[in-house]
């Protein structure tokens, strides 16, 4: 089954990074944008995220993860997976 939002995650990443990731997946959770969040290893150097969304909120929860990203500094360490 293909998920709505895909995020690619670094694996190597510092505490704080670590720390802000682990926010984010929860922020994700916890304002109802899924219930559940499915993590694969796409190679050495990356998890893939993903997860289902509704789709009337698809575009939102995209915004936050971009504003969560760029706020928590994590450029280097996720980005969308299309």
């Amino acid at each position: 089954m293909e998920r709505a939002i895909k995020l690619k995650i670094r694996k190597d990443v510092n505490g704080s990074q670590q720390f802000n990731i682990i926010k984010l997946k929860g922020s994700l959770i916890s304002k109802g944008y899924t219930e559940i969040i499915h993590i694969l290893d796409q190679d050495d150097e990356f998890h893939i995220n993903s997860f289902a969304t509704r789709d009337e909120i698809k575009n939102e929860v995209q915004d936050y993860i971009a504003s969560f990203i760029s706020k928590e500094n994590l450029v280097d360490a996720v980005s969308f997976l299309k």
